[in-house]
């Protein structure tokens, strides 16, 4: 009697590296990534998805002589630079294995970490994230960041992990389930983070960045924390509400406090200055306020005018039916 023997595919793992005038870390990056296939190549098959997020310097030319040697890479150019987080976004609906690992081009994060992010995803884990337990920087950024990473995750309505980055590898499900939410303005970590499934870290150290700038100083920090705030949390919308109270609450009070005191002395001076305070307290609170719900409202003016993630300007090693933007 013969029996039926099911040979099961290895599963296809994708690399996604967004990239942004990199041309000094790229060879460097693809060394050791073809040092962790060969590593691996018993247990799963590699491919290499760059977007090059509109790189000025000779990023997409090294792209094409790796891509040109090795058909395991492929690579997208977009026709601008559209933002980091769409670069990552608009990769990840690129790729087609059944688990996707991202990863910057800086080397920072060590490519070699695949093989543990696989362990735990076969153990069942659909996000497999890595955990910065030490980072090579000024204790100011760092402080900052850390800082940074409390307050989102405290004013989020859902939990963000913390000290954690783009570092990861996600199941297909996740990018299945990324593809349907309509985000302007995406922030990976806290749409990841709020989509649920069986999710992991796994703590490392950050090397230092080998060659080129970072591209995130304390400007761009300040506005990837807005857009995590605003993006998955309505506390500010409900502060402004609450403010509001309060601020009503104090002017009757106040109010009714000048009354008694006039009553009681009917000749109370008129105090010009304190209501010119009071008056201009009242303006900026209310321009305040209103900057607030405008963010809102640009986010959904945002969503309603529908723009695309990111417009592919090249592309290498992908066929035409496969670009999605």
């Amino acid at each position: 009697m013969t029996e039926n023997v099911v040979i099961k595919e290895k599963p296809l793992v994708s690399i996604s590296i967004p990239v942004l005038n990199e041309e000094g870390n790229l060879r460097a990056l693809y060394a050791r990534l073809a040092v962790v296939a060969a590593k691996m190549q018993e247990r799963c098959d590699l491919e290499f998805v760059f977007s090059d997020n509109h790189s000025s310097d000779e990023t997409w030319a090294i792209l094409s002589e790796l891509a040109r040697d090795d058909r395991r890479i492929k690579a997208i150019r977009f026709s601008k630079n559209f933002g980091f987080q769409r670069s990552i976004l608009a990769n990840y609906l690129h790729t087609r294995g059944d688990a996707v690992m991202q990863i910057d081009a800086d080397l920072q994060d060590p490519p070699e970490m695949l093989e543990a992010f696989f362990d735990m995803w076969q153990q069942g884990h659909q996000v497999v994230y890595g955990i910065r337990r030490s980072r090579p920087e000024n204790v100011f950024i760092s402080s900052f960041r850390r800082f940074g990473y409390w307050f989102i995750d405290k004013l989020s309505e859902h939990p963000i992990p913390r000290d954690v980055g783009d570092f990861r590898l996600i199941d297909r499900k996740v990018i299945d389930s990324l593809a349907k939410i309509r985000s302007p303005n995406p922030y990976l970590r806290g749409m990841i983070a709020g989509l649920g499934f069986a999710q992991t870290g796994v703590a490392y150290d950050r090397d230092a960045r080998i060659a080129g700038q970072s591209k995130f100083n304390v400007a761009r920090l300040i506005r990837l924390g807005m857009t995590a705030v605003l993006n998955h949390s309505t506390v500010p919308l409900r502060a402004a509400s609450f403010l509001g109270g309060v601020i009503l609450a104090a002017s009757l009070l106040g109010a009714i406090y000048y009354l008694v005191f006039r009553i009681l002395d009917p000749e109370l001076p008129q105090g010009l200055a304190s209501i010119h305070i009071l008056v201009l307290f009242g303006i900026g609170l209310n321009a305040f306020l209103l900057g607030i719900i405008g963010e809102y409202l640009l986010r959904i003016y945002l969503i309603l005018r529908a723009e695309p993630i990111a417009i592919v300007e090249r592309s290498l090693n992908f066929r035409a039916s496969e670009i999605k933007l």
